[in-house]
């Protein structure tokens, strides 16, 4: 993983509310064990025909969908099953953080572990940001848990600050630890070990 730096993006609309993780990435994308190739699966079932041929009236086949980093969601984004493909496929595409007015629990846990930001904002402002001109951009500064809007205007965002630690070291729960290998070292030379009551 890359530290999480601060950004500048416009935003990519899809106000649907209640997406689910098999509307992002369905189930036949499933079978992979890595994260090449899911881009194309991503949101599939809407963004390609029948015959697989883009739709042009869906927001990632237009040039405005190409070009954001921020996918601006409807409320309750990532429900359903608990796959981990669906933010590896927003990742692989090139989103960095997505905006909802909420978002499932597991698919919140699973985004946060992928570099992938998700980012809680109150409904007078989520349709703020749906209101906004197509060429606006935004500002996602993680180290500050703050969205910044055209004319400057900061919206605060709740996070973890673990998770928030780990994204902006770029490290996963692993790396943290294995940062803090000599200080677990020194600990454990100063601390006899304790005697297992349990044994013999």
């Amino acid at each position: 993983m890359k530290p999480f730096t601060k950004f500048t993006s416009r935003l990519v609309p899809l106000p649907i509310d209640n997406i689910d993780t098999d509307q992002i990435i369905p189930a036949r994308f499933l079978k992979v064990t890595t994260k090449e190739g899911l881009a194309d699966g991503l949101f599939c079932d809407w963004r390609y025909d029948a015959e697989g041929r883009p739709k042009p009236d869906f927001i990632l086949n237009q040039p405005r969908g190409k070009a954001g980093q921020i996918l601006l969601a409807g409320d309750n984004f990532g429900c359903g099953s608990s796959r981990e493909h669906a933010p590896w496929a927003l990742t692989q595409f090139g989103f960095r953080a997505v905006i909802s007015t909420s978002f499932a629990d597991i698919f919140r846990q699973n985004s946060l572990k992928n570099s992938l930001l998700p980012i809680i904002v109150p409904r007078e402002v989520h349709a703020e940001l749906f209101a906004l001109d197509p060429e606006a951009e935004v500002t996602v500064d993680l180290a500050e848990c703050k969205l910044l809007l055209p004319g400057g205007r900061a919206v605060e965002f709740p996070i973890d600050p673990f998770a928030q630690r780990c994204l902006l070291d770029g490290v996963d729960e692993l790396g943290y630890i294995l940062q803090r290998e000599a200080a677990i070292a020194t600990y454990e030379a100063t601390h006899p070990p304790r005697l297992n009551r349990l044994a013999g």
